[in-house]
């Protein structure tokens, strides 16, 4: 297995993957939501 260092960094960006996807998403949503009212 990995070295402790290793593990803390892999910690960290996994919650750094996280942040950024608790906020793209919705944005994302918002966006398809606007392309499709806008086809419709």
């Amino acid at each position: 297995m990995g070295s402790a260092n290793d593990m803390n960094a892999a910690n960290r960006t996994y919650a750094s993957f996280l942040a950024l996807l608790k906020y793209s998403v919705p944005v994302i949503a918002l966006i398809t939501a606007f392309v499709i009212w806008l086809i419709a």
